[in-house]
């Protein structure tokens, strides 16, 4: 396999997943035939394990851009610096087509070592024994997660095991647009606003501004999922839906009472927001004076305006957000050399000159000593407020959440569709709301 040559795809963790979903049936076929894996365990991982001149080879795999690349090839130049018997077989590609390779190679016999991985499919690798169990090599000290955040480990569990270990931290953020809000002498929206709150400082930004207050986040499923925390419920329970009809029912009426009221830009702009990527968000392109991002892409919003822009949790309880894997690093459960490929997760995780290299492309590094080095060292401003930002509200962190369950990306794009529904009015809140859960229900029994 060769690195691709794809044109570059963000390294913030915006990611839609709308180009796979055509292609959801195959990779779940592919997916099925994981099962077998006991019976491909011994497979070389994606080419011999052996380099000609008898050192280790260890296969990585991994999506992102071209910078992203460069610095993962980079610290994983210095691992064989440090360790001259392991040689790497690096493979990337931009994230759009990742996981229907990586489900192509799993599902043949011919794996990564290594493999990048997201909270939308972590679940069901490691219900198809696709992922090496990390807990023992935590136990032994092989793996060192002493200095992560207790909820950022914990966000790699599936089943008792640890399926990932967290590659970067992330959690969501509002965004606003300060600029505007100078201007206009309107006070910045804060950290423990309550929703209504919300809408009510949005609606007062409009009528001041002619700019929307907010966008419209009810087609956004983690927004969505930090109001259902706060409500005592959650995305899924076990292996259910962790909402009710009523409760979806509730989260469109909210925003339908925004749009009334002129707080939310229209349907057309709306839709806008959702189908777009990172550099286009309604708060960079003056569509909107707040979006509803990560936290971790700050940086690459910035580049897209010259305004200030300022990040706070979302509204309500903050202890609804988590500290949250943006990816993770998982092993194939039947590598050969799984001891040297989780030497290199623990490598990249916890190494001072690697996770230098690495910086916060992948979000904030896992290791809390090693996070308050790279905000010392680096000269993004932005990224020195998204990681001051993300410190504070690691204070209020509430426990994480379950990793999503299979059908996750499925429940996602059917959210929109159905939000959508509301927002042009071609449904009810109510109607839109049943719809959502049965599609949902359908995704993730499927």
């Amino acid at each position: 396999m060769h690195p691709a040559t794809h044109p570059t795809a963000s390294a913030s963790d915006g990611r839609t997943y709308r180009t796979l979903l055509p292609r959801r049936r195959l990779l779940r076929g592919l997916l099925a035939a994981v099962v077998a894996l006991p019976l491909v365990g011994a497979a070389a991982a994606c080419g011999d394990d052996a380099a000609s001149d008898g050192k280790t080879k260890i296969s990585i795999f991994w999506w992102g851009g071209d910078a992203r690349a460069q610095l993962t090839e980079q610290a994983l130049d210095l691992y064989t610096q440090k360790n001259p018997d392991v040689v790497f077989e690096k493979v990337w590609q931009a994230n759009q087509g990742y996981f229907d390779k990586l489900a192509t190679l799993t599902a043949g016999g011919n794996p990564p070592d290594i493999f990048q991985i997201d909270d939308n499919f972590l679940a069901e690798y490691a219900a198809r024994n696709a992922t090496l169990d990390l807990a023992p090599y935590q136990d032994s000290g092989a793996l060192d997660t002493s200095k992560f955040p207790p909820s950022l480990l914990q966000y790699g569990v599936v089943d008792g095991k640890l399926a990932g270990v967290a590659a970067g931290e992330n959690t969501q953020g509002l965004v606003y647009n300060k600029t505007l809000l100078t201007k206009n002498g309107l006070p910045e929206p804060t950290t423990g606003m309550s929703w209504e709150e919300h809408i009510a400082w949005a609606e007062q930004v409009s009528e001041k501004t002619g700019v929307p207050g907010t966008q419209d986040p009810s087609a956004d499923y983690k927004a969505l999922w930090v109001w259902l925390r706060q409500q005592g419920k959650d995305l899924y329970a076990g292996t259910e839906l962790g909402f009710t009809v009523e409760d979806v029912t509730r989260w469109f009426e909210l925003w339908k009472g925004a749009r009334d009221r002129g707080a939310t830009p229209t349907p057309d702009v709306i839709h806008e927001g959702n189908a777009t990527d990172i550099t286009k968000q309604l708060v960079v392109t003056g569509k909107s004076a707040t979006s509803w991002v990560w936290v971790n892409q700050m940086p690459e919003l910035k580049k897209n305006t010259s305004d200030e822009l300022g990040v706070i949790a979302y509204p309500g309880d903050p202890s609804g957000q988590w500290a949250r894997a943006s990816m993770y690093w998982s092993v194939f459960r039947g590598s050969k050399n799984a001891d040297i490929a989780v030497d290199v997760i623990n490598f990249l995780a916890n190494d001072p000159d690697a996770v230098k290299l690495l910086g916060t492309d992948r979000g904030l590094p896992s290791n809390l000593d090693l996070r308050r080095v790279i905000s010392d060292d680096t000269t993004d401003e932005a990224m020195k407020q998204s990681i001051a930002v993300e410190t504070e509200l690691a204070k209020t962190f509430g426990e994480a959440p379950q990793v999503p369950i299979k059908g996750h990306s499925k429940v996602r794009a059917e959210l929109t569709k159905a939000a959508e529904n509301a927002q042009y009015g071609r449904a009810t809140p109510a109607e839109a709301a049943a719809q959502f859960v049965e599609a949902c229900k359908a995704a993730i029994a499927s």
